[in-house]
């Protein structure tokens, strides 16, 4: 009898929700007024104007992608209730006060279980403000902002602010000033994304326990920055054409960065302040400087990656050798200039990185003309035999003779069209 009376229930409730439909020249505001929580509204293609608000659990679907306006003041799109989702929509045209954070869609603290997908997001000032709105699923949208103002006056893309459970896949953003700003936000997925022509593809900071896995950053300044957080898998994703660093890691602990692309940037890595930390299987292509590392980043696990062709393997600021690789597990690098004489793909001697020559490239860059001389080996190897004039630099005592990555050149045209 309690079985049937809870499916009775169940039928009852599901009866009551309602489907309302909305046409160009009709009020989409009264319409979600009017609407009782779990109903769906469908909105006709159309332009509608106003700055709306949902304050109750609805579905705002549109049909032929309907045009959203916020006629450049305020928030276009305001979520201030749990469970609302809204899809299919084209919203534009916010107000430009960062001190007001005006967006195109606003998720309002508590606003928790929020979905948007398959939208435009255009010419807001931010696409998405996301705060303190828990287990949000951003996905499939296209964000561009206003990009007639210069990057300091524009906003990010999405800006997740204290959020936790948050799953941001399969967007492509650009020409903000951060496609995907992220401050004090944990547990979350960003996977799929494509974050292009902005000042940071991704600027990250303070979060924990997230998955960065298979986005794509490129042309922006810097292409993927995590600062201040620890417990984080940076996996797959593939970062080349920034003008600065492809990905920057500073002051992180107790990570994995595993499997990236890094090609063509002025610095592939940017590793400042960094522990306990796993870098492996990446390939590191075509950049002015493969990694630059300093400020006491040590007690990181750096092993079977790739550094192919770039113009200074490693910058390396320290008061003593850096060991990076292990047996069996070294990284490959373009310049490496020792032999194999028992054929086991292992040199017979380590890769010293930040050597004397290096560091006579680096004060005189017309020097790596020379590289291949008799002379600049000559020194190369005093520098080995005679520490005193040897400089600290990472060195591997495995370094591999052939490439983890068979097909690295696939990626040889983003390197060299930096």
């Amino acid at each position: 009898m309690k079985l049937l009376l809870g499916i009775a229930l169940l039928w009852i409730s599901c009866a009551q929700a309602a489907t309302w439909r909305v046409q160009p020249g009709q009020s989409l505001q009264a319409a979600i007024d009017a609407a009782g929580p779990g109903d769906t509204i469908e909105i006709a293609r159309g332009h509608y104007t106003g700055n709306f608000a949902v304050d109750k659990p609805l579905v705002l679907r549109g049909i032929a992608r309907p045009t959203l306006s916020g006629a450049l003041r305020g928030d276009t799109l305001r979520i201030t209730a749990p469970d609302v989702t809204i899809e299919g929509l084209i919203v534009r045209d916010s107000g430009d006060s960062l001190k007001d954070q005006n967006a195109g869609i606003y998720i309002r603290p508590g606003a928790h279980r929020a979905v948007v997908r398959d939208c435009d997001l255009t010419y807001n000032l931010f696409g998405l403000w996301i705060e303190k709105a828990d287990d949000v699923r951003i996905e499939r949208n296209t964000i561009t902002g206003k990009r007639d103002y210069n990057s300091a006056q524009r906003g990010n893309g999405v800006q997740l602010y204290n959020t936790r459970g948050a799953r941001i896949l399969d967007n492509n953003i650009g020409f903000v000033r951060d496609a995907l700003y992220v401050d004090v936000s944990h547990h979350a997925i960003f996977r799929g994304n494509r974050l292009h022509h902005s000042r940071y593809g991704t600027h990250y900071m303070n979060s924990y326990h997230n998955l960065w896995e298979g986005n794509d950053s490129y042309r922006n300044r810097g292409g993927l920055a995590l600062m201040e957080v620890r417990d984080q898998v940076v996996r797959n994703n593939r970062t080349w054409g920034n003008a600065d660093h492809g990905i920057m890691l500073r002051t992180l602990q107790d990570s994995v960065i595993e499997g990236n692309v890094v090609a063509g940037n002025q610095r592939g890595f940017f590793i400042y302040d960094v522990e306990y930390v796993t870098l492996r299987g990446n390939l590191v292509l075509g950049n002015a400087t493969g990694v630059h590392l300093s400020a006491g980043s040590t007690r990181n696990v750096v092993q079977g990656n790739d550094f192919i062709g770039n113009r200074e393997p490693v910058r390396y600021v320290g008061a003593r050798d850096e060991p990076w690789g292990g047996r069996g597990q070294g990284n490959y690098w373009s310049n490496y200039l020792g032999w194999d004489r028992d054929g086991d793909g292992v040199g017979d001697v380590a890769y010293q990185a930040n050597d004397l020559v290096d560091r006579l490239g680096w004060r005189y860059p017309g020097v790596t003309l020379l590289l291949g001389s008799p002379a600049l080996q000559a020194l190369r190897l005093a520098g080995r035999q005679f520490p005193v004039i040897r400089a600290p630099g990472v060195v591997d005592a495995y370094p591999r003779m052939r490439p983890v990555r068979a097909n690295w050149r696939d990626w040889n045209a983003q390197a060299s069209d930096h």
